[in-house]
């Protein structure tokens, strides 16, 4: 091949040697610099994807475990964004930006490796020298962009707060024609993203493109090393033009590659979100709870937020088995509170809290909550049928179950007016049903799951005097032969409760049978009840 490339073109031995060896690595770069998007990225895309399948997965998983105030701290718009928004970024750039990454690593090294090996040293160097100067100018970016990439998230975030805020709240904004001001202060977020979002663009170009201009130099600097040494007789001109030829395809490539690894620089702000939520403490504990009865007893407890806020301080009860104890006092005096760490909803940063006998901190939530119906004040329903609504208070459970449950709760009266009964869906969060209707779904759950422990916070706080009497009806069948903790504001609600504690200020101001606490001069007990029943003999003038 060699002598007939000799003879053909009239070519010395070791020219007709360059040509062969140009041939060959311009070919090899072809290859190489298509490996990238093709090859690379269809022999990692399966890998990717199972990855991203199994990190959303663990996010859920993880998500299930932490502690429920984990969620009291964080927004919904947050949560969202973590599972669908930054897993969605970080399966964008495994897939996409980091397999071409790589591939333009492989390819571009052996190239230059065998231009260094085979070919003139000085003309690989005056090529290939930008590479290195270019990713350094782009990692010198690292800090910068993540800190942009940073307020740009959090813009984002308080304008998505701002626009479910706007959706809730829609009726009350109308209702006190509040809905253009409010506006106007939502289009000044939805403006603060567009420039926060051109600043981060502009910002990582000035990098991104300084270093691409950096490549450029690459044909400069190429041209006159190679025109230097031809001149002197070190290379032969196809040499020369072969690096030539190579430069002009190598680097624009590689002005992909750079902004591909700027955007994966940016994906370490998404990183480090869910790494914040896959590294929280969970609360953990024994999957077998033993134990002596349900009696539910506060042992010196005190509790205080993460701004070392002090919400109780040397609180200490029993709610017995078998007695309703009720939770009253001024609000912010911890009742709600208590109800949560009496779940495990959090732990106490002092004293103890045991359930017949046994120390729940050392119990699994989720083996602890078996043993707990809880009833809030806010009922969260789902946009299902009534059926299945009622069913999430015990899986599993057939149907006849189900209204059996719902006739305890009161239920069979409006869901006998549903157009296709206990079949009909009530919309998002129960938006179908008044306000009564949907806490007697909530009381019905409770009966259907028929634990030995009930807590009851404001259960009937906001509702109408016929709903209040049907809701108390089904709860006091729901708290027989039970451990009741109750929490609430309407001293008629509690006037058959076995035991009172008054919380004011994060103690225990003063705890009895509500016989005894009436009769005491000092009572705050005695002084609410009052207050209560003048209120209600109260009328408009």
């Amino acid at each position: 091949m060699i002598k007939k490339l000799m003879h053909k073109y009239a070519l010395s031995e070791q020219g007709a040697k360059d040509m062969v060896k140009a041939c060959l690595f311009c070919t090899l770069t072809n290859i190489c610099l298509m490996m990238p998007s093709g090859v690379l990225y269809m022999l990692i895309k399966d890998a990717t994807y199972r990855e991203s399948g199994v990190r959303r997965t663990a996010l859920a998983e993880k998500l299930r475990k932490l502690p429920l105030s984990y969620f009291g701290k964080k927004n919904i718009a947050d949560l969202t964004t973590h599972i669908m928004g930054d897993c969605a970024s970080i399966e964008t750039a495994s897939s996409h930006w980091i397999p071409e990454l790589i591939g333009a690593i492989i390819s571009t090294s052996l190239v230059g490796i065998s231009m260094f090996i085979f070919f003139d040293w000085r003309m690989a160097l005056s090529s290939f020298w930008v590479i290195p100067v270019a990713f350094l100018i782009v990692i010198s970016c690292s800090d910068a962009e993540k800190r942009a990439v940073r307020k740009n998230s959090a813009v984002k975030m308080d304008m998505a707060d701002s626009i479910q805020e706007c959706l809730e709240s829609i009726r009350d904004l109308r209702a006190n024609n509040a809905q253009g001001k409010y506006m106007e202060g939502l289009e000044k977020k939805i403006r603060k993203v567009e420039k926060m979002a051109l600043f981060t663009e502009l910002k990582m170009a000035v990098y991104v493109n300084s270093a691409a201009i950096i490549l450029k130099l690459g044909i400069g600097t190429t041209a006159l090393v190679g025109g230097a040494l031809y001149a002197d007789g070190s290379i032969s001109i196809l040499t020369f033009f072969m690096f030539l030829m190579m430069v002009s395809r190598l680097y624009d490539p590689m002005q992909i590659t750079l902004q591909n690894f700027a955007a994966i620089i940016a994906t370490g702000v998404q990183c480090e979100r869910l790494d914040e939520v896959l590294s929280h403490e969970i609360q953990t504990g024994s999957d077998k709870l033993t134990h002596n009865g349900y009696d539910i007893s506060f042992d010196h407890v005190g509790f205080q937020y993460s701004d070392d806020t002090a919400v109780l301080k040397d609180v200490s009860f029993t709610a017995k088995q078998g007695e309703v104890t009720a939770l009253i006092g001024p609000s912010g005096g911890g009742k709600t509170t208590i109800s949560r760490l009496a779940a495990r909803f959090w732990d106490p940063t002092e004293g103890k809290i045991t359930l017949g006998g046994t120390d729940i901190s050392g119990i699994d939530p989720e083996t602890l909550l078996q043993n707990y119906s809880i009833v809030f004040q806010d009922v969260t329903l789902f946009n299902n049928s009534v059926m299945e609504n009622i069913r999430i208070g015990k899986a599993g459970a057939s149907d006849e179950e189900v209204k059996e449950a719902a006739r305890l709760a009161n239920c069979e009266e409006f869901v006998s007016l549903l157009p296709e009964g206990y079949n009909t869906r009530i919309g998002e969060n129960g938006s179908e049903l008044s306000g009564g209707e949907r806490q007697r779904i909530s009381i019905a759950r409770a009966f259907l799951k028929d634990a030995p422990i009930i807590l009851l916070d404001e259960a009937t706080a906001s509702l109408d005097a016929e709903n209040e009497t049907k809701i108390q009806e089904a709860l006091s069948r729901l708290i027989k032969n039970k451990t009741v903790l109750i929490i609430a504001h309407r001293m008629r609600t509690i006037a058959n409760a076995d035991h009172i504690v008054v919380l004011k200020d994060g103690i225990v101001a003063e705890e009895g049978k509500p016989s005894d606490l009436m009769n005491r001069e000092e009572s705050i007990y005695r002084n609410m009840t009052n207050q209560q029943m003048l209120s209600q003999n109260w009328k408009m003038n």
